[in-house]
């Protein structure tokens, strides 16, 4: 049974990204990254604030306006606000959908059980959440490339994150960067897979779990929590920004990580057990 494992994960890649709705989470990073760095190469705002900031610190702000700073830059809204509606986009669909139309019971009618079916569209959904943070990576430094020369790397975000780095150091940093960034769209991709094994629609499912993420980062930002957030299941899927921080704080990343792997165990368990229990094949 185990040789039929790879197969079958195969054939669910191949149904996941044969469905147009898979590419549009791809498509509007590209919208939105063009759209940033045409925006700061064209306009004085954000170039001036990050020149006053550098030179205000004692740093020559030619050397650290570049392609990999402008990538960074557009990194931070896209991470925290399209990237989980996209893969939770993805994550509600993974079941759902099919029970929605009617082909889960014909899967089920073959000799494979609901836990292996699972753990198959679950690893798809982290091999897609995977590719998605990857094609993040790389369209924005190739975008912010072709404006803006190559150098050093600058990151500055109000009261939590000040880095800078050489180019080289700057290039490592932003691949750890997205490589923890993987465990937060895969967090996200599973809540909304926990929600998708209940008897839900695939929008209730993504909606879930939106909500779910929104309602921590709202809770997690207001002034009388401050002392709570690290309860907050966002306070952990933002840990990815730390590696721009000097020095990186690698104990706080450890906890972290530590934290979003058991969320991402629970999401499973639960949504395993759910859907062990509901009935499907009536």
């Amino acid at each position: 049974m185990v040789n039929m494992f790879f197969p079958q994960l195969r054939n669910e890649l191949w149904k996941l990204f044969g469905k147009k709705r898979t590419y549009i989470g791809f498509l509007m990073f590209l919208l939105a990254q063009n759209v940033i760095v045409v925006l700061f190469r064209f306009t004085n705002g954000p170039r001036v604030s990050m020149q006053r900031t550098l030179e205000g610190n004692g740093y020559l702000a030619e050397q650290f306006i570049s392609g990999l700073t402008v990538a960074t830059f557009m990194l931070f809204p896209i991470a925290y606000i399209l990237m989980p509606l996209y893969v939770s986009l993805v994550g509600g669909d993974l079941v759902a959908k099919e029970a929605e139309d009617g082909t889960l019971r014909m899967i089920l009618a073959r000799p494979i059980s609901r836990l292996r079916l699972l753990l198959v569209k679950w690893l798809a959904g982290v091999i897609f959440s995977a590719l998605l943070v990857l094609a993040l990576g790389l369209f924005g430094l190739l975008f912010a490339s072709v404006w803006f020369p190559w150098g050093g790397l600058f990151v500055f975000v109000p009261g939590e994150l000040f880095g800078v780095f050489d180019a080289l150091s700057g290039c490592r940093q932003y691949a750890l960067a997205h490589w923890v960034m993987v465990t937060k769209a895969s967090t996200v991709m599973g809540l909304a897979f926990m929600f998708s094994c209940f008897n839900v629609k695939p929008a209730a499912a993504t909606i879930l779990a939106l909500s779910f993420v929104f309602v921590n980062f709202i809770m997690q930002n207001i002034p009388y929590f401050r002392e709570l957030q690290h309860w907050f299941l966002t306070y952990h899927l933002n840990v990815w920004q730390s590696m721009f921080a000097q020095p990186v704080p690698w104990w706080k990343l450890g906890q972290s990580l530590s934290i979003l792997l058991g969320f991402n165990l629970t999401f499973l368990v639960v949504g395993a057990t759910v859907f062990q229990m509901r009935d499907i094949k009536s």
